[in-house]
């Protein structure tokens, strides 16, 4: 199965950004592939908040093209509120679309995974943001840091099945959710300046990442950064700029 990586795959959240650049290259790989979004162009409309609309279109997805053997999450939505500031509503969704929404996902493709004795791989896209303490992003670290271990649970709960689980953490990367900032001024001229391969990320990059994890047989319960090293930098810089 993970040296060969035709099959079915479905990609959640697959319409734009690192979900449609998966697709891409998994079609290009010899998948099938099944888009899930609710927006641009897809397969199936899927709300991953909703229980319901996620059990629809795994039905569907399996009554017109077959089980999954490759699933990836990728459906996310951004937030920025100081904690002291966040509505509790605001909180509630970001929780129900970047950790609920990912589990309502990888658990639907695990369960028809199992009834076909199939085994498989999940990917789910998470963030540096899981394990980095960005200010005014509160709400949208603590999704991630659940998403985190979802992943780790899910891949030994799993395992004797035959299914993978892991995730990729981006950092920022140039996808819709910056909301069309300009890459070479202000913040993110600021984020690629501080990032040790010096720009930010592309779908392009994070989908490889993606697809490389699907194809790796011994390796589950892990999230890879894949950030150009932007975690690495700490915040205390005593050589200013003199060199990156």
């Amino acid at each position: 199965m993970d040296d060969d990586l035709t099959g079915l795959a479905v990609v959640v959240g697959g319409a734009s950004g690192i979900g449609a650049e998966v697709a891409a290259q998994q079609r290009a790989a010899g998948a099938t592939v099944v888009v899930w979004d609710i927006r641009g162009d897809h397969d199936l409309t899927c709300d991953v908040s909703d229980p319901a609309q996620v059990d629809a279109a795994m039905a569907v997805t399996v009554e017109r093209w077959g089980v999954p053997t490759w699933c990836t999450v990728s459906a996310g939505v951004g937030h920025a509120a100081m904690l002291l500031d966040v509505d509790p509503d605001d909180w509630d969704r970001i929780q129900a679309v970047n950790a609920r929404g990912p589990l309502l996902a990888m658990r639907a493709c695990a369960r028809r995974m199992i009834e076909a004795g199939t085994g498989g791989s999940i990917v789910a896209t998470s963030s540096v943001s899981a394990h980095l303490p960005d200010r005014s992003m509160g709400a949208y670290c603590a999704s991630k840091a659940a998403l985190d271990m979802v992943v780790k649970v899910a891949a030994v709960e799993w395992a004797s099945y035959g299914i993978r689980v892991n995730a990729v953490a981006p950092g920022v990367t140039d996808t819709p959710m910056l909301g069309g900032a300009p890459l070479d001024r202000g913040w993110l001229r600021h984020v690629a300046g501080r990032t040790p391969l010096g720009a930010v990320g592309s779908p392009d990059a994070i989908a490889r990442a993606v697809v490389a994890l699907h194809g790796l047989p011994w390796v589950t319960g892990q999230v890879l950064p894949c950030d150009g090293g932007l975690a690495l930098h700490s915040p205390i810089d005593p050589t200013g700029h003199l060199s990156r």
